[in-house]
Order: structure tokens, then sequence, then C-alpha cells
């Protein structure tokens, strides 16, 4: 029976790679994770698991949704120059944000407990990051953008009943209202996060 769920697990994780995005969102969000897992469960270093970990995070994420999104209706007033600085300047930095914040961890388990279909666009699938001795259970919730069935990607994570996504447009906003709608000055600010 244990032969059988690790020849079980092996296949799931290189079917996953093979066809990532002809998977239901709650099988996405579950192979996903579990691809995350095994690169911090590697014994490499803390840049190498970064930068699979951002391999992972392009297959499987909206930046661009989620770099719209959170900058709210400030994008309306871009020039097509600005919006494709704006593009780049965002993915560099949900990227590092990203990867940097979950390199942290060691190995961490998280279950798929269930999904709810909201429309055709969106499911959302809710999990568990498992406790430990160092950290308790969590709560995660996965808004899964699934317009295209043949290509779920991630929109957005809510932990503990906080939108990761929200709170980052809040961020941009803060940003832009301290510096009378300058974009420029966001556009510095993510600069600066990504060489850093």
């Amino acid at each position: 029976m244990k032969l059988k769920k690790i020849l079980f697990i092996f296949f799931l994780y290189h079917f996953t790679l093979n066809n990532a995005y002809s998977l239901e969102p709650d099988i996405f969000v579950q192979s996903t994770v579990n691809r995350a897992s095994l690169i911090l469960s590697k014994n490499i270093s803390k840049k190498e698991k970064i930068n699979e970990l951002k391999a992972i995070a392009k297959e499987t994420v909206d930046i661009k949704g989620v770099g719209l999104y959170s900058l709210g209706s400030a994008r309306k007033k871009l020039n097509d120059n600005e919006k494709i600085l704006y593009s780049e300047l965002f993915e560099s930095y949900f990227l590092k944000s990203f990867s940097s914040r979950l390199a942290e961890y060691t190995n961490p388990e998280i279950e798929v407990k269930s999904k709810k279909v909201l429309n055709e666009n969106y499911t959302i699938v809710n999990s568990l990051l498992i406790g430990t001795s160092e950290r308790p259970e969590i709560k995660i919730d996965w808004r899964i953008y699934t317009k295209n069935p043949d290509n779920p990607l991630i929109r957005d994570l809510i932990i503990e009943g906080l939108s990761l996504a929200r709170t980052q447009k809040e961020e941009f906003s803060s940003i832009l209202n301290s510096n009378d709608g300058d974009i420029n000055a966001l556009f510095e600010t993510l600069q600066k996060f990504s060489k850093n």
C-alpha cells in the first residue's frame, strides 16, 4: 500500500510538470504546493531555491493580472510605454517578494481541503498549512482564475482572511497618494526593492 502511494505521488508530480494546465483547480493547487515543497526540502542554497521557486511562479501565477489589479484605477492613466515598464518592474518585484518569503520555509506541508466554484472565471480552493511545533495551523484560500480551463492561474492568496492582492493594492495606492499620483514614485519603489 505504501509503495502504491509513493508511485501515485511520483506519477502526479511528473504528470503535473508536463500537463500542469489540464488539471482541476484543487489538483492544480495541490500539485503546485507539492512542487514548491520538494524544492524547499532540497539540500541546495537559498539562492538556488529562490530561482527554482521563481520558475514555478512564472508558470502558475497570473503575474500580469495581479499587477494590473494591484495598480487599481491608476492603470487607466498609463501610456503604452509606462504600461510596459510597469509590467516589467512588477514582475521582478513580485517574483523576488514571493520567492524570498517562501524560501524561508523548510518543507511546508499544505493540504487542499475543498473548492468552491464562484463562476466560470474563478474558483476558490481552500487549504491548510499544517501546524508544527514552530508555527500554528494556517488557513490559506487560493483564488484561481479559470477563464481558460486548460490554463488555470493563481490570482490571489487569502491567508486567514487577509487578501495578499488587496493588501498590495492598498500599499501601491498609498505610495501614489503620498506622491500626488506620480507613477514614477511607484516605479522607483519597485526598482529599489528589486535591486536590494
